[in-house]
């Protein structure tokens, strides 16, 4: 029986070290939520979670970008309905200017109407949104995703020729409301197109914005199955360790006791 060198208390010791340092692991998982709590826990698996999350964070960045394009051109459409029903009743006092059974007096006051409408389609080629010009016919990049790829967002241009020519257009007379009605109809039909190029710049973004939703569900998914523990494993695991810690904690004080035995032999 050896005194001086009590092996069976420094394996005890050992153990229990061993068994409190899992049980300590076991409740920072529980109480932080997280399987890695420190990188030592996982240090390929920190590694790409690093990188899932700044990924995320810049797929959401792209996502506001996307969204605030998609209100720039909702606004944009907003702005060229009013310009639709404007250039319609513009269209409307053209023909009626024809009329030979009305006087150049009549015709004056159709006018009056008439410029007062193209002057609200002319105020509205100025609009802008938070500062960006609504209507001068710069294609925009809007950034589409993390990697910074973006979509040309083609612009409408309402101060071209074949909007300032129905403006500049007058229904004074029969002759002038002749050449009013043929520059409103032309137009009307490059309104048609204008919005139709909006529809398609918004129906693309929204493609993008629902991509990139997506793409950030799966992400959060693959950085949830590093980083995020399984409370009921882990749990299941804490109850071991804290049984382990509590029964080396016990034979540690029986193994420092069995040098108390080589005493009875000196008796």
């Amino acid at each position: 029986m050896i005194i001086n060198t009590n092996l069976a208390a420094l394996n005890s010791a050992q153990l229990l070290s061993q068994s409190s340092s899992m049980l300590s692991q076991s409740l920072g998982r529980l109480s932080s939520g997280s399987k890695i709590v420190s990188p030592a826990d996982d240090s390929a698996g920190l590694a790409v979670s690093v990188q899932l999350v700044s990924q995320i964070g810049r797929n959401t960045a792209a996502s506001n970008n996307v969204g605030n394009a998609i209100s720039f051109n909702q606004t944009q459409d907003g702005y060229l309905q009013q310009v639709g029903n404007a250039l319609n009743r513009m269209s409307e006092l053209a023909v009626q200017a024809q009329d030979i059974t009305k006087s150049d007096s009549d015709r004056n006051l159709y006018n009056q109407e008439y410029q007062t409408l193209a002057h609200f389609v002319g105020d509205l080629a100025t609009k802008d949104f938070n500062g960006v010009t609504l209507f001068n016919g710069t294609n925009l990049s809007v950034t589409t995703d993390s990697d910074g790829n973006t979509f040309s967002m083609t612009g409408v241009n309402l101060s071209t020729a074949t909007y300032t020519s129905a403006m500049n257009a007058a229904v004074d007379t029969i002759a002038h409301a002749t050449l009013a009605l043929t520059a409103v109809k032309t137009a009307i039909s490059q309104l048609s197109t204008d919005r139709a190029t909006i529809g398609a710049n918004e129906e693309s973004l929204t493609m993008y914005s629902n991509e990139l939703a997506t793409l950030n569900n799966n992400l959060s998914a693959a950085n949830s199955q590093i980083m995020d523990v399984d409370v009921a494993q882990e749990s299941t695991n804490y109850a071991k360790y804290n049984i382990l810690v509590q029964t080396g904690t016990a034979m540690l004080a029986q193994a420092n006791s069995l040098p108390q035995l080589a005493l009875k032999l000196l008796q």
